[in-house]
């Protein structure tokens, strides 16, 4: 896997942990966005609230872009109900 900068905390690696582990990603990138959204709602102050993720998969070959978001937020259920605010998600089959 070709990891892309990545956030180091916590929350971003197991980001990263699930998403390989469901996905197996040729390309990862989490990237913590929470202190870009310092006083909007879901930002504590604590960081590791808002992320993007940036992620190639041949998992997402032939699906639309919709069903690719899905994908990912299913690998990450547990951690968008209970940690994580906000996501933003860039997913692409390898060669697009």
């Amino acid at each position: 896997m070709n990891e892309l900068p990545t956030a180091a905390g916590p929350v971003a690696a197991e980001i990263s942990r699930r998403l390989t582990a469901a996905l197996a990603p040729t390309r990862l990138a989490v990237i913590d966005d929470s202190e870009k959204h310092r006083g909007h709602a879901g930002h504590d102050g604590s960081g590791e609230s808002h992320f993007t993720v940036e992620i190639e998969s041949p998992h997402f070959a032939g699906l639309n872009r919709v069903a690719r978001q899905r994908a990912v937020n299913g690998a990450l259920a547990e951690l968008l109900r209970d940690t994580i605010h906000a996501l933003a998600i860039k997913a692409r089959a390898p060669g697009e």
